[in-house]
C-alpha cells in the first residue's frame, strides 16, 4: 500500500484498490465492492495453480493451453 506501488499501478494505466493499513495517519480511499471482485479473481488463480498441468505449463502451444483454460473455468463453474 505504499505510495510507490500506488504511482506504478497508476503509470500502467489501472487503478489501485488497495486499502490502507488501519494504523495509517491519512485513509486512503478504496472501492471495497472492486476489492472484493479482486479476491475472487486472485482466488481463481491460486485455484488454478493447484492444477499442476497449467501450473508447470504443459501445453506449449498458446491455443491448447487456452483450451485447458476453458476446460479448467468450466470444472471450477460446474463445482
Amino acid at each position: 500500500s505504499s505510495h510507490k506501488i500506488r504511482e506504478a499501478i497508476a503509470d500502467e494505466g489501472a487503478l489501485a484498490v488497495i486499502p490502507s493499513k488501519s494504523n495509517a495517519k491519512k485513509q486512503i480511499p478504496h472501492d471495497k465492492n472492486l476489492y472484493a471482485m479482486r479476491n475472487i479473481v486472485e482466488r481463481f488463480f491460486c485455484k488454478m495453480k493447484d492444477m499442476r498441468r497449467l501450473a508447470t505449463r504443459f501445453e506449449k502451444k498458446g491455443a491448447n493451453f487456452l483450451n485447458m483454460l476453458f476446460l479448467f473455468s468450466i470444472r471450477c463453474w460446474i463445482n
